[in-house]
């Protein structure tokens, strides 16, 4: 509808009635019907030449995105590499753990068998020491007895024929203190050779 109302159509309708040449209008119209096909062509090829670059603006548009994904896709699978070497490190290094906290149960059940053997071998040693000390303190008592008993026939001279008693410490020295006593007459001195 501007077309038809444009200044040109007007001067062309306005010369066309007070003019009143009707070759005027006739090569006015061709004109202008002439201009009106030039512009839609023009107009066309604008279309066609904008709808061209919005397809390259597009086709560009697309093959950065594509490049950006391949780059987010090899990015993708480098740390898809990185992550499975250091799992493979980590299921390695736990490996190890598992086989040290092994090795170190091995040792402490070890250790425990051995330190219930030492206490069953200590144990059975102090039940031993335990017996013979007081075997030797029933042996010492015994021979406390029989030294008690043996008291009066011990002398602290060789060859003595006079018994005379004899006291011993506690650190068993003799004391050789001789205290002079009273034969007794129904016993005979002995000989040397006798003792």
């Amino acid at each position: 509808m501007t077309d038809i109302l444009s200044i040109d159509n007007i001067i062309a309708i306005v010369g066309l009635l007070f003019g009143g040449g009707g070759i005027g209008v006739i090569i006015t119209w061709r004109y202008q019907k002439k201009k009106a096909r030039a512009e839609a062509k023009q107009a066309e090829a604008e279309a066609e030449k904008a709808k061209y670059e919005a397809m390259q603006a597009n086709a560009q548009l697309i093959k950065e995105i594509q490049t950006s994904y391949q780059q987010m896709t090899n990015d993708l699978k480098a740390n898809l590499d990185t992550q499975q070497e250091y799992n493979a490190e980590q299921k390695q290094y736990i490996q190890e753990l598992k086989e040290d906290r092994q090795h170190l149960r091995q040792e402490r059940d070890d250790q425990r068998k051995q330190i219930e053997r030492l206490t069953r071998t200590m144990s059975e040693w102090k039940n031993e020491s335990d017996e013979k000390i007081r075997n030797l303190q029933t042996q010492v008592a015994r021979n406390g007895r029989q030294i008690e008993c043996m008291r009066p026939l011990l002398c602290g001279r060789e060859g003595c024929a006079i018994r005379v008693p004899v006291t011993i410490s506690d650190t068993g020295e003799i004391d050789k203190t001789i205290r002079p006593q009273q034969p007794k007459a129904d016993i005979e001195p002995l000989d040397s050779t006798e003792l």
